[in-house]
């Protein structure tokens, strides 16, 4: 069975003023999501899902019809506030999304293969999923009741990801000798500061410093479906422990971390060599654009993605 390639693209992006998703990047009009596919299809998924939202659903299908339509299935599913379990109510006054585990959670009845899930504004290279596609597709979408859930994540170099117009948000990751992950710690706000040095702002006021050389979860991860009935035991407890906090998200890493202490997975960390680049702000978008046009200039990727 072919893996999927799950995108996260119910976001606005608030720091970038305006539906990134949509927004050219390449030579020919591409996006972001437009090579994400390309590299996707070249390294031998199977279909792709697009986690999206209701209000720009039109505008969005539009778009991947003229782009890729065609090319690998696609199918969609909502990220919507209200989707919780157990008959719950979303709090009064509640407004901010649920996370990125509620997104991915979004699509538990439209993915049934082992999948990747990914950034839709994020710019990952080709090397990134050729490595999750080859462990991917050695792994069985049924799972035997109790086994150990094998996940894998492509670990980037934090000073290789960080964006010179703002802060961004990284998962740190505790890497052991034999490439196990031990811990992923969500990290909101991490910059180069004017001296020179990487600090991480901490939620107590304080800030930390850091290498650069740390390995960094890019939200790059790959799962079986046994995620989602996993996914569906944590999330009430999550919800009852943060019912009093109107801004708490329910991370990806939060959702592998628990596993882990639960000792009910295991997690390979694939040190992947692809450039990654985003567009956090929209200041970063020339930055962006000129990457993408080095590695059409390289012979990594066609002039016009889609044209043949």
């Amino acid at each position: 069975m072919k893996p999927t390639l799950l995108v996260l693209a119910a976001g606005m992006g608030s720091r970038y003023g305006g539906l990134k998703q949509l927004d050219p990047v390449g030579p020919s009009g591409e996006t972001i999501l437009d090579y994400s596919v390309y590299d996707a299809v070249r390294a031998g998924f199977g279909k792709v899902v697009f986690v999206i939202r209701h209000d720009f659903e039109e505008a969005f299908k539009e778009r991947v019809k003229a782009s890729f339509g065609g090319r690998i299935a696609v199918e969609y599913a909502f990220q919507e506030l209200s989707d919780l379990p157990g008959g719950r109510k979303v709090p009064e006054g509640r407004a901010k999304p649920w996370g990125t585990a509620h997104a991915v959670r979004a699509a538990r009845d439209v993915v049934d293969a082992p999948f990747a899930m990914i950034n839709a504004d994020d710019f990952y290279g080709r090397d990134s999923f050729m490595r999750v596609a080859e462990r991917l597709s050695s792994l069985s979408a049924s799972r035997t009741p109790g086994a150990v859930e094998p996940i894998c994540m492509a670990g980037y170099g934090l000073a290789n990801t960080l964006s010179e117009n703002g802060s961004v948000a990284r998962g740190i990751c505790d890497v052991a000798p034999d490439g196990r992950l031990r811990t992923v710690t969500e990290h909101t706000k991490i910059a180069r500061e004017a001296d020179g040095v990487i600090r991480s702002a901490l939620p107590d006021g304080t800030s930390m410093a850091l290498t650069g050389d740390e390995t960094v979860s890019m939200n790059f991860w790959g799962f079986t479906p046994a995620l989602f009935t996993l996914m569906e035991e944590q999330f009430p407890r999550w919800l009852d422990a943060n019912s009093d906090n109107l801004k708490a998200e329910w991370y990806i890493p939060l959702v592998v971390n628990t596993l882990l202490g639960e000792g009910r997975a295991v997690v390979d960390v694939l040190s992947v060599t692809s450039r990654w680049f985003g567009v956090t702000y929209r200041e970063d978008k020339p930055a962006t654009t000129a990457a993408i046009r080095a590695l059409v200039a390289e012979g990594e990727y066609p002039e016009s993605l889609w044209r043949n």
